[in-house]
């Protein structure tokens, strides 16, 4: 029947052009806020040289060191790092299928609370897809962009403190801590999380640039040297089923069974063979490969450790062989098949690495760096600000860093707002069912009884709002799903109810009694509500009301089910029907009811004087 069974799939094209839509609109804001503020700066600075600025303050530029090489590798590769991110958050399937492709198995099989929180993640981001992906997107860029383009100074401090927090929160809310409280932890698969590893290279981002000597150096790495020590002996752990290529029936084993699920993700065809072709190999040789594998991270750890230069720079290698490795074989590049946000941990456990060996070297030098020299008194703020401007480089990485937090903002503020508001997006709605038609013809005159067997015509239902609506009062499907978000739009509208009546006429020639109609307001909990009614009457006249407003109804052979079309009319306190709206549940999930109850409610208070 037509309005029955629609459901949605993660390439949903009102879903999709929405999504992209919202991006270009945020991207046009950002460009339209950077170009005010170029034109500010540059009047700024006109005005400041009309007046003319002092040799002591107009160009002066003190000599300062250069930003430590450990330092320099983690901000620019993270920085690099995070806009790939932000590119990969923007593509088309995020919005539908992020939620239910990655944080919901991310937290499968941690305890109860950790899938609480990756539950208020799931909740946010099915109720408010659009915002939550196009959030994602502005976040991620803004920290890549701001990471980039601040290499020293309080900005530079801020970028890496927005990236820790974030990751912080990307680690436990859309990770589930990397899954490191739940079963199968291995390194080879990205424990302890990408967001984490990010996180941490932020937190040392973070550090004033004095900080960065060789004991910091040595204090990462050895560090790294226990996380890898603490995996390869999770590795090794009798009876987790990594030592098992295959299982004694054919069933794959443990690592197995993982790198052939991501041969399957889609990719390139080339990829695809070689990720197939070493799960063969592990099926066939499984105790070797884990063998090769404990063995080299406890290497690694173990040197790492040991703080000798020699074997740090071994084990740095060593490191960066081994995770290329694992990136390829393993992890499968991490970001293919759609809903990928991050290269996973192999390119970050290489940076970190390697920054370490870098800061390990030697003691930084920006401790000893020369501050600049302070204006004398009495000079005038137009001839501070020449001064402050008079540096073509510092003024585009200020204006850089103001259109990052921008871009930061454009994601945070929405994320926020977004996970504060308890009703789904209406976009939903209108996904599934397309959005309200407009109307303008009267209500069509009946007379049928309610559920308490009071007479009820079109004109009684006069001086206020009515969502008027056809359902079964023996259907399984749909129409439960569609009373219990009429319920939900009902105590939504608050102190508005009063002033409209949910209206439901029986959709079933063969079950139209009081008593059935009674049955299904007890099941449904309607009973109690003042302005449900649901009303019937002779078979003729109900006939003649379904003709009336285009309400196919079927019987199935052998009466096994009755067919109808979910439709509802929003007929206004004048009596003239306003919209027409399909009432297809959809999915009949918590984000589509919801977000039908926002719909209706949203046109019920459109109708109100």
């Amino acid at each position: 029947m037509p309005g029955m069974g629609t459901s949605l799939n993660t390439h949903n094209p009102t879903i999709v052009a929405a999504f992209q839509s919202a991006l270009l609109r945020q991207g046009l804001v950002a460009i339209a806020f950077l170009a005010l503020l170029a034109i500010a700066w540059n009047v700024l600075r006109a005005a400041a040289y009309r007046r003319g600025a002092p040799p002591h303050v107009a160009g002066q530029q003190a000599v300062v060191a250069p930003e430590p090489a450990a330092r320099r590798l983690l901000r620019i590769g993270f920085g690099c790092l995070w806009l790939f991110d932000g590119v990969l958050q923007g593509q088309a399937s995020m919005p539908l299928g992020f939620a239910s492709g990655v944080i919901a198995p991310a937290g499968a099989s941690s305890p109860s609370w950790v899938r609480h929180l990756a539950g208020v993640s799931v909740t946010t981001w099915n109720d408010h897809p659009v915002t939550a992906a196009a959030a994602g997107v502005w976040i991620q860029v803004g920290i890549g962009l701001l990471l980039l383009v601040a290499p020293r100074g309080a900005w530079s401090r801020f970028a890496g403190l927005a990236a820790m927090s974030w990751g912080l929160v990307v680690w436990a809310f859309g990770e589930s801590f990397g899954g490191l409280l739940g079963g199968g932890v291995t390194w080879l698969f990205g424990a302890p999380g990408a967001a984490f590893v990010y996180a941490v290279a932020g937190g040392l981002v973070c550090l004033r640039e004095g900080a960065w000597t060789a004991r910091l150096g040595r204090r990462l790495l050895f560090g790294m040297g226990l996380f890898y020590l603490a995996m390869a002996l999770l590795q090794a752990w009798p009876g987790r089923g990594f030592w098992q290529g295959s299982f004694p029936g054919g069933a794959p084993g443990t690592l197995t069974g993982m790198i052939r699920d991501m041969a399957a993700t889609p990719q390139p065809g080339w990829l695809a063979r070689l990720v197939r072709d070493f799960s063969d190999l592990i099926g066939a040789h499984g105790f070797a490969v884990n063998l090769v594998a404990v063995v080299l991270l406890a290497a690694v750890g173990l040197a790492f450790c040991s703080g000798r230069r020699r074997a740090l720079r071994w084990a740095t290698v060593a490191n960066a062989v081994l995770c290329v490795a694992d990136w390829v074989l393993v992890e499968d590049l991490g970001f293919l098949g759609g809903v990928g946000t991050d290269p996973n941990t192999m390119l970050p456990f290489i940076l970190l690495a390697t920054a370490g060996l870098l800061a390990s070297r030697g003691a930084a030098v920006a401790a000893a760096a020369p501050a600049p020299a302070a204006p004398p008194p009495g000079v005038p703020w137009r001839a501070r600000l020449a001064g402050l401007l008079d540096r073509p480089a510092f003024l585009l990485r200020s204006l850089a860093a103001l259109g990052a937090v921008v871009l930061l903002a454009l994601g945070a503020v929405p994320m926020a707002v977004a996970s504060l508001n308890p009703v789904a997006d209406p976009i939903l709605t209108e996904a599934i069912d397309g959005a309200p038609s407009p109307a303008d013809f009267p209500l069509l005159s009946f007379s049928l009884q309610d559920q308490r067997g009071t007479t009820v015509t079109a004109a009684s239902l006069r001086r206020k709002a009515v969502l008027l609506t056809f359902l079964d009062p023996v259907c399984t499907t749909d129409c439960p799903v569609i009373a219990q978000e009429l319920k939900r739009a009902d105590a939504m509208l608050g102190a508005l109810a009063g002033r409209v009546e949910i209206v439901a006429v029986v959709a079933n020639p063969l079950y139209h009694s009081l008593a059935a109609i009674r049955a299904f307001d007890a099941t449904e909990g309607l009973s109690s509500l003042p302005n449900w009614l649901y009303l019937t009457g002779p078979v003729p006249v109900l006939q003649r009301l379904w003709a009336n407003y285009d309400v196919a109804v079927a019987v199935a052979p052998g009466g096994a089910m009755v067919q109808h079309a979910d439709i509802a009319y929003l007929i206004d306190p004048h009596g003239r029907v306003r919209e027409i709206l399909n009432s297809d549940p959809g999915p009949s999930s918590a984000a589509s009811e919801s977000s039908f109850s926002g719909v209706v409610v949203s046109s019920l208070e459109k109708v109100l004087p």
